[in-house]
């Protein structure tokens, strides 16, 4: 499908680049009314997944459809882009189920692995727990960064084989070659984000170790200043990967888009600090029947503030339309 790089999108004045267009919506953005409530779910490895669900208005429809949101890197459900998009679909119709990874819903996991970007093992099932034990015929995909890559892959894996039942997705800001998306995310300009991520997944390694005497191993954590070495010392080889490479080779959602079998659109600002050239190549979607790749110039990394914090933003309108498409 085509190469979308013309769009309605433009950021305000103010949100003058793409890392302001990614820190200020991440901070300042407050979004209200969006109540969740929380299940959990066991995995078939005696582990556990909490879902955040938030419902339609009754006043609606009487069937609402389903809305599957992916969180980003060491995110959650919680942070204002999932609940922005949330807070949209419920207001047209969708009862909306954001799911936590492993260790991100404010509760360390049980078992040694935590979750990886690539992780579609859980997503299936989170898809299937939700088809067994929920009324819902029409369900869309929706992820953000590292939960747009997985719902990616998770498609593309799929292929024909995907339930029936899914029968859209939206993703945004996706580092569909994470091998170079790595390498960009540790040039100096964006040594903020990294040692953000990497303040996070320290404090969840130390807890871990501190819950499973002896079977990880903290002396490489003090060495560690760049997530390729975190990755390539813990994340790797926790998930069965040789080292980061192979990690990051395996799990490009770009590797998986010729088997998605479902409209499909990937959002990814050309300004975007996270992502490498290679996530806006055009040539990756040209042969493919069902899936599009839009470019906007603006709009950071999970951004596309439209015409104030409070308001919807133009990405969660961007996704009401695609999902409404006959």
């Amino acid at each position: 499908m085509p190469y979308l790089s013309e769009t309605d999108y433009r950021s305000p004045f103010y949100l003058f680049n793409g890392h302001l267009q990614t820190i200020i919506p991440s901070l300042v953005r407050r979004v209200k009314g969006v109540t969740y409530s929380r299940e959990r779910i066991a995995t078939p490895d005696d582990d556990f997944l909490d879902l955040d669900w938030s419902f339609a208005d009754e006043a609606v429809g009487p069937q609402p459809r389903l809305a599957v949101i992916s969180h980003g890197l060491e995110g959650d459900s919680k942070r204002p882009y999932v609940t922005g998009m949330a807070r949209m679909l419920n207001a047209n119709g969708y009862d909306v189920l954001a799911w936590n990874y492993r260790s991100c819903s404010g509760e360390i996991n049980r078992q040694r692995r935590f979750y990886h970007i690539g992780a579609t093992d859980d997503m299936h099932t989170v898809v299937q727990h939700v088809l067994r034990t929920r009324p819902y015929r029409y369900v869309v995909m929706l992820g953000f960064s590292a939960g747009g890559n997985m719902t990616l892959k998770y498609l593309g894996e799929q292929g024909r084989a995907l339930t029936p039942e899914i029968k859209r997705a939206v993703v945004f800001s996706v580092p569909l070659d994470v091998v170079t998306s790595s390498v960009k995310i540790s040039e100096p300009q964006n040594f903020i984000y990294e040692r953000r991520f990497l303040r996070s997944l320290r404090r969840k390694i130390v807890l871990k170790a501190q819950r499973m005497p002896g079977q990880l191993d903290l002396a490489p954590l003090r060495r560690i200043r760049r997530l390729y070495e975190f990755d390539d010392h813990y994340t790797a080889p926790l998930h069965g990967f040789h080292d980061a490479s192979d990690y990051y080779r395996r799990n490009s959602s770009k590797y998986f888009l010729s088997g998605i079998t479902v409209p499909t659109l990937i959002v990814n600002a050309a300004n975007d600090p996270f992502l490498s050239p290679e996530c806006f190549d055009q040539t990756l979607v040209q042969d493919l029947p069902h899936v599009w790749l839009q470019v906007t110039q603006a709009g950071g990394h999970c951004g596309f503030v439209y015409e104030s914090l409070q308001n919807a933003f133009w990405s969660e309108n961007r996704a009401l339309a695609f999902l409404s498409e006959s």
